[in-house]
C-alpha cells in the first residue's frame, strides 16, 4: 500500500471516531485531509453527512451520498448518512424511505437506532375514522397539548 493511501486511511479511521463522538467539525476536517491524500468514493457519504450537518449543504450532501451508494449499494452506513441528511432537511418521509431501503439490505444498529429515535405514529384517537379525518387530527393535537396522549 502506498504511504499517502495508508495515511489517508488512518485519517479516515480518526474521522469515524470523531463522528461517533459527535465531533462533526473535527470529523469534517480529518475527512477532507484524507480525501486530498487519497480520493475514495466510498468515503463520500461521510463527507456528505458532515457537510450537510456542519455547513448546511444538504443538496451537496445528498449528491455525495448517492455517489457512495452507486459504488457500494450494500453498505448500510451510506443509507444511514443519507437518511440523516434528509432528516436534517426536515423531509421525514424521504428519511423513512431511505431507512427502510437500508434495512432491506441488511440490519445495521445505526439504522435501527435512527428509526427508534424517529418513533412510530400513535393510532388515531377515534379508531373507526381514518387518520386524515379532521376530527381525529384535532382531537390528537388537543390531547397531545394536554399531555394526555
Amino acid at each position: 500500500m502506498e504511504p499517502s493511501r495508508e495515511e489517508a486511511e488512518k485519517l479516515f479511521d480518526r474521522c469515524r471516531e470523531a463522528l461517533a463522538a459527535g465531533e462533526i467539525p473535527s470529523a469534517l476536517a480529518l475527512l477532507e485531509r484524507a480525501l486530498k491524500l487519497y480520493d475514495n468514493r466510498s468515503w463520500y457519504s461521510y463527507l456528505g453527512y458532515c457537510m450537510a450537518k456542519e455547513r448546511g449543504q444538504v443538496k451537496k450532501g445528498i449528491e455525495l451520498c448517492s455517489l457512495s451508494l452507486e459504488l457500494e449499494p450494500e453498505n448500510a452506513d451510506h443509507y444511514l448518512h443519507l437518511a440523516k441528511i434528509h432528516l436534517l432537511s426536515g423531509n421525514k418521509q424521504e428519511t423513512l424511505r431511505v431507512l427502510r431501503e437500508g434495512m432491506a439490505r441488511g440490519e445495521n444498529q445505526g439504522l435501527i437506532a435512527l428509526l427508534d429515535a424517529i418513533g412510530t405514529r400513535k393510532p388515531p384517537v377515534i379508531s373507526f375514522l381514518p387518520r386524515s379525518n379532521p376530527i381525529n387530527k384535532l382531537l390528537g393535537l388537543l390531547l397531545e397539548r394536554m399531555r394526555l396522549r
